[in-house]
């Protein structure tokens, strides 16, 4: 597959490097040629210096013949001409484009990116996506990820053992004898610094991150198995009234369990068009890191604190603060990854990843085969893959136990029907059933095998 790559900065860097692995023929557009020229040294990709939405520009980038152009600059606009360009002189048949101004994320303006006007076939909203697993945090917060799949049945939750977790030093395969009821299974395991997928011998230690895929409805239960309380949120404090911070108070006004939330805001006419915008959040103007405002925020008396500001030292230390003033939970917003070994040590209990949440909702629109639902974990080292198997698939009416799957991949569920099923090696794959697969980097290429078919193709 021929992709152009309009932006060199995070997202496009990682989006290059995840498809030029796959051994994709990747071109990155930029107008800055230090990134151009870092992402052509580092990764198997060709680099044009340039504005994408100038024509010469992505012509010289092979736009007469692209499968597909992605626009991530850090400019709306760029992004939507970018598109328009690829669409109206070279014909690129799909076309993805990340937005961040929410005027034109409206609902009530969607038609403007059909064909005969501004023709995208995938819009990605980072604030939305981050608000969204922002939200996710918040209802599992006893875990450092979470995720949802099969249309909300299924969750992968990340969580870290401590000394206390009940089943320490357990082989996986007894833990399945053991709750032979729970429909759950541990599909990764992250061991001093390393992510892998386990084997049924394997036994969990402390400081292990684990990641767990279960039905919706065990969740509570699998926590505690690992020794996880749970306990409702049912006040919030957000620091940050941005887009993603008022995204997510508009999501917790909108629910039925009203949850109390509150946000802070520094800049003046940010907190006002906060205000303005909900109706029983208390919105504050003033500086999350002072500790008066904190107080008069009531964080001693909250029950979570989402920093989501637009920096990422300011959400690390206002989530310290928060911490220490009596708060239990805290999550913060964090865009450079290499900060994410600070989370322990400073004692937060989950961080956001905006890059890896949109390089997902990209992910998810690329994969060969009926890809439903895509997950990036850590620092693109493995995936979870949601699709539908296909009667044309190699893994269609064959048992699980018959399949050799790579290493690296496990199987995390099946959902035949509207039921999730717990794998186990006499389970049946048939076709039309919706399978869930945790795969390491490197095997991502061998299960899209397992799930393309020749005239399936996006």
């Amino acid at each position: 597959m021929k992709v152009i790559i309009c932006g060199a900065g995070q997202v496009g860097w990682q989006i290059a490097r995840q498809l030029s692995g796959e051994r994709n023929d990747v071109t990155l557009v930029d107008v800055n040629a230090d990134l151009v020229r870092r992402a052509t040294d580092t990764l198997d990709v060709q680099g044009v210096v340039g504005f994408a939405s100038y024509p010469d520009v992505l012509e010289k980038a092979g736009a007469r013949d692209a499968d597909m152009i992605i626009a991530a600059t850090h400019s709306d606009e760029v992004n939507m001409v970018a598109c328009e360009v690829a669409h109206a002189i070279f014909s690129i048949p799909r076309k993805i484009a990340r937005l961040r101004a929410q005027s034109y994320l409206d609902a009530i303006y969607s038609d403007l990116y059909r064909r005969d006007h501004l023709p995208i076939d995938v819009v990605i909203s980072p604030e939305r996506e981050v608000a969204e697993a922002a939200l996710q945090r918040l209802a599992a917060p006893a875990t450092f990820d979470t995720e949802s799949f099969m249309l909300g049945r299924a969750q992968l939750l990340g969580i870290q053992l401590d000394e206390d977790c009940p089943v320490l030093d357990t082989p996986l395969r007894q833990l399945n004898e053991l709750f032979s009821t729970l429909r759950a299974i541990v599909v990764g395991v992250r061991r001093d610094g390393r992510l892998f997928a386990p084997e049924p011998g394997d036994q969990l230690f402390a400081q292990d991150q684990i990641y767990v895929f279960t039905h919706s409805e065990d969740v509570n239960r699998a926590l505690e198995i690992f020794g996880k309380q749970t306990k409702k949120q049912e006040r919030v404090v957000i620091i940050g009234g941005g887009n993603v911070g008022l995204g997510v108070a508009r999501a917790l006004e909108a629910r039925t369990d009203r949850v109390r939330a509150k946000i802070i805001e520094k800049n003046r006419a940010r907190a006002e068009r906060a205000a303005d915008s909900l109706e029983r959040t208390i919105v504050l103007n003033g500086d999350g890191m002072d500790m008066d405002i904190l107080l008069e925020a009531a964080i001693d008396r909250a029950d979570a604190v989402l920093a989501v500001t637009d920096d990422d030292k300011t959400n690390l230390l206002v989530a310290v603060r928060a911490k220490q003033a009596g708060c239990p939970m805290s999550i913060a917003l964090v865009n450079d990854p290499t900060l994410a070994p600070l989370m322990g040590p400073l004692d937060i209990d989950a961080y956001i990843n905006p890059r890896a949440t949109t390089v997902s909702s990209i992910l998810r629109h690329i994969r060969h085969g009926k890809v439903r639902a895509i997950y990036s974990l850590g620092d693109a080292e493995a995936e979870m893959i949601e699709a539908q198997v296909l009667s044309t698939s190699p893994l269609a009416g064959r048992l699980i136990r018959e399949i050799e799957f790579p290493e690296g991949v496990l199987v995390g569920a099946l959902m035949k029907g509207d039921k999730v099923v717990k794998p186990t090696g006499d389970t049946r794959i048939e076709s039309g059933d919706i399978i869930a697969l945790f795969a390491m980097a490197k095997d991502v290429r061998e299960v899209e095998r397992l799930l393309q078919v020749s005239i399936d193709f996006f």
